[in-house]
């Protein structure tokens, strides 16, 4: 008994990835699907789960900040076989080390503003918010405006 993959719509594809109509288009367009979209008789694009769960990754590394170049790159190594595994790991490892600087970057950035929102709450709740930039801005440690 032959059984077939389903396949899926544009529109399923797009509720269930979040991405645009358009977008999808775009994407395949520019050849960031790990295999080419069917059509069915009408010239319908037609998806399967895979490439659903490729599109979830791909928007994960467009959304921490991978070009698309980067993911043309990684989608053509796989497409070139197992002898790229190196390649497309030392592309990923590159991205992730990109990814980790950016968040120690934001997590710097929230620490300044969790300690400047607790101070503007202390200060609001002791009544004495009013006095803050009344000379302009109080960035040292010790005014903390």
């Amino acid at each position: 008994m032959t059984t077939t993959t389903p396949r899926l719509s544009i529109g399923e594809v797009s509720e269930r990835t979040g991405l645009t109509t358009h977008t999808l288009r775009f994407y395949e367009q520019e050849q960031l699907l790990v295999d080419p979209v069917e059509r069915d008789s009408a010239g319908r694009r037609l998806f399967t789960e895979q490439d659903v769960e490729w599109l979830r990754v791909c928007t994960k590394l467009r959304s921490s900040g991978m070009p698309l170049p980067d993911i043309r790159r990684y989608v053509e190594l796989f497409r070139e076989g197992p002898q790229t595994v190196q390649a497309r790991f030392d592309l990923l490892r590159a991205h992730q080390e990109r990814v980790r600087a950016q968040v120690a970057e934001l997590q710097s950035a929230l620490d300044v503003i969790d300690h400047k929102v607790d101070f503007y709450a202390r200060r609001m709740a002791a009544g004495t918010a009013e006095t803050l930039w009344r000379n302009g801005p109080e960035c040292d440690e010790s005014a903390n405006g």
